[in-house]
């Protein structure tokens, strides 16, 4: 499927949304990390589950938890497993705020509970990856778009194949909020794409890399992976768990 062409805004009655099953992979040696992955639109959390059990970080807790079903704009009002509602990735697209808030609270409600000394990270795909790095933007304001708190400190924030929501007013918004622009600073985030993407364009994450930085979010990396489409191969798999294993310190990789 492709994003373009379509307009949000499909009606979604919020309060009807229920969260499909969480599956947890639990660390298999000490606990020193815990990552909740989002999937992408129309999948589910076991999908994910599954590869992320095969990777190299035994110290690692992986949560995915199943997004809502609820009508999308991009498939012209189907229902499907949606973080928020979507029609077309541009700057000129609503941004579906209520449904972007509403995944970026049940995220940190999933990492609220983890012990004190474990370090709290986000990371999906496509959808996912949008969500998280949604997420990344309310932990530098320390609130969501709605102005309600946002309690949780990550340590990462791993995109891939993904796009930054509300990208056209971040930049306005960090301007002059010293805590913001020093938590974005603070915060590491991989961003992996590939160019022969067809369904989230490489220019989207190529754009939502540079806004970005450009925002305050410094500690940015973007890999680009050349022909990969809309999907993930071990090259990229690979080169998260480096990534992870270097920037949160993970010890028994």
């Amino acid at each position: 499927m492709s994003f373009s062409g379509s307009t949000a805004g499909s009606g979604t009655t919020r309060t009807s949304l229920e969260f499909g099953r969480t599956h947890v992979v639990r660390p298999k040696g000490k606990h020193e990390a815990t990552i909740v992955w989002l999937h992408g639109l129309g999948d589910k959390g076991s999908s994910w589950s599954q590869l992320l059990e095969s990777f190299p970080l035994p110290n690692v807790k992986w949560i995915c938890p199943t997004a809502p079903t609820r009508p999308v704009a991009a498939f012209g009002g189907f229902p499907c497993t949606a973080w928020f509602d979507v029609g077309d990735i541009s700057e000129d697209a609503p941004d579906d705020l209520e449904g972007l808030d509403i995944s970026a609270a049940h995220i940190a409600n999933l990492l609220s509970t983890e012990p004190a000394d474990v370090k709290l990270c986000v990371g999906g795909f496509s959808m996912g990856a949008a969500t998280a790095l949604y997420s990344a933007t309310c932990h530098a304001f320390s609130q969501y778009g709605n102005g309600s708190p946002y309690r949780v400190n990550l340590s990462a924030v791993v995109g891939l194949s993904g796009w930054l929501p509300c990208s056209r007013t971040l930049r306005r918004r960090m301007q002059g909020v010293n805590d913001a622009v020093r938590r974005a600073a603070s915060l590491p985030i991989l961003l992996c794409h590939g160019t022969g993407d067809d369904v989230v364009a490489y220019q989207h994450g190529e754009k939502s890399a540079r806004i970005l930085s450009s925002s305050g979010f410094q500690n940015l990396t973007l890999r680009t992976y050349e022909g990969l489409g809309h999907y993930t191969i071990p090259e990229e798999t690979d080169e998260i768990c480096r990534w992870l294993s270097a920037n949160l310190c993970l010890g028994g990789t």
